[in-house]
């Protein structure tokens, strides 16, 4: 489904952002990506949606070139920012959630409205707080019916059952065979739910593989691992029922 070779990407001659990037997914993964602030990860994200062409190397997005067919791959992908007033256009919850639906759709939009635990559909858009209107953008996303779902920061500013919503989302998307690239700080709510991860440092690839790969070196890179792996537990469920205390 996505296949990157030595990809590279420089806004100019002086300012290369990504260097010698290569990496594969197949359909219907996750894929967890990480790094320090700086590191790329936007940058690739926007790759990958196919809002800017690399530099050099090879991108294929469902047999797509990016270099030449980024039209097509934009009607393919969802790209869901972290700043999430940067997407939103309509005035309500509704008028935003409907855009660009037919009229026999609208019942469907308002369906996955409620299902994300959004307030009244004729609720204005500017009083909703960040996890709302968070979970709005992901929910016009996913209307879209894409076939790459690319999360910035998904979990940011979102309250315990907002991430429990968000984590059935992505796990009903990967059993619908979606496939989903999504930019993390706090590994925590992805660490059961990933089992591949990409690690940028300074807009290169530091690791890329399994958990059991990728995890024991990424204090290293300047990335936090998951509570449960530092303990030496491996890794548990974010949402596992939590154990007595032994005595």
């Amino acid at each position: 489904m996505i296949n990157a070779v030595a990809l590279h990407f420089a806004h100019d001659s002086s300012r290369t952002i990504l260097h010698d990037i290569g990496f594969a997914l197949e359909s219907g993964a996750i894929l967890g990506l990480v790094g320090a602030n700086g590191a790329g990860k936007s940058t690739l994200l926007a790759l990958l949606a196919g809002l800017l062409q690399p530099v050099s190397g090879r991108l294929e997005i469902a047999d797509l070139d990016a270099s030449t067919q980024s039209s097509a791959i934009r009607r393919l992908t969802a790209l869901v920012l972290q700043e999430a007033d940067l997407t939103i256009i309509g005035s309500t919850i509704a008028e935003d959630i409907c855009l660009g639906l037919p009229p026999e759709r609208h019942p469907e939009a308002l369906a996955l409205a409620a299902r994300l635990d959004l307030p009244d559909p004729q609720t204005p858009v500017h009083i909703l707080s960040h996890g709302q209107k968070r979970k709005l953008c992901l929910a016009a996303a996913l209307l879209r019916k894409p076939r790459i779902l690319l999360l910035d920061e998904p979990f940011a500013g979102l309250d315990y059952p907002g991430i429990r919503e968000i984590r059935a989302m992505l796990q009903a998307n990967q059993a619908a065979g979606l496939t989903q690239v999504i930019a993390v700080h706090d590994l925590e709510p992805l660490a059961d739910l990933a089992h591949l991860w990409l690690v940028l440092a300074h807009g290169r690839q530091a690791a890329f593989g399994s958990p059991q790969q990728v995890f024991p070196g990424l204090e290293a890179m300047d990335v936090r691992p998951p509570c449960s792996w530092k303990a030496g537990l491996g890794i548990i469920p974010w949402d596992a029922p939590e154990q007595a205390p032994r005595h």
